[in-house]
């Protein structure tokens, strides 16, 4: 499996992880945000991504030190000063979401307290990549026609799948 903790692999792939791992590095956000052991996740790692996908970035975050967080990422000059922050809460445990655009990318940077290896972002994808490494390129290029009508990512594996309930079904992989 791939190690989706660093975001090397992205100068490999095509060319949307190529770009993304342009402005990742160009901004230092991996370094400078390691203490929140930061992760891409979603579809751009998994090359699912279509036009308008963002870039999704998780991070452990306490949120009674969220100030710090927010700090920290200001100094990577990767938000906007005016970015509207939402708490959504996930699972009963309140959390933190910023949505901006950063060099025509759309961003969604997460924080939530729990390490972000066990956060569902994380393993939607890993378990994602495992069945995309199992279906092979057909079952790929299904879901991302799936993400062209509009569906969402867990929902296409899970009508391609027949998941009841593909968010916790997922998590089973």
């Amino acid at each position: 499996m791939l190690d989706f903790t660093r975001i090397d692999y992205l100068k490999e792939g095509n060319e949307r992880q190529k770009k993304a791992y342009e402005i990742l590095t160009k901004y230092h956000v991996f370094e400078k945000m390691k203490d929140y052991s930061p992760i891409l996740a979603g579809t751009v790692p998994l090359e699912i991504d279509i036009k308008g996908s963002d870039l999704d970035i998780i991070f452990e975050v306490d949120l009674k030190y969220e100030q710090d967080f927010l700090d920290d990422l200001l100094c990577c000059q990767l938000i906007p000063q005016d970015v509207e922050i939402e708490h959504p809460v996930i699972s009963s445990e309140k959390c933190i979401t910023l949505n901006f655009i950063l060099e025509g990318f759309p961003i969604e940077i997460f924080g939530q307290n729990k390490p972000t290896t066990q956060q569902n972002a994380y393993l939607h994808m890993a378990a994602e990549y495992k069945i995309l490494q199992e279906k092979g390129e057909k079952f790929k290029q299904k879901i991302i026609e799936l993400k062209k009508l509009g569906i969402k990512t867990e929902p296409a594996f899970g009508m391609l799948l027949g998941l009841e309930n593909p968010y916790e079904d997922l998590l089973k992989f």
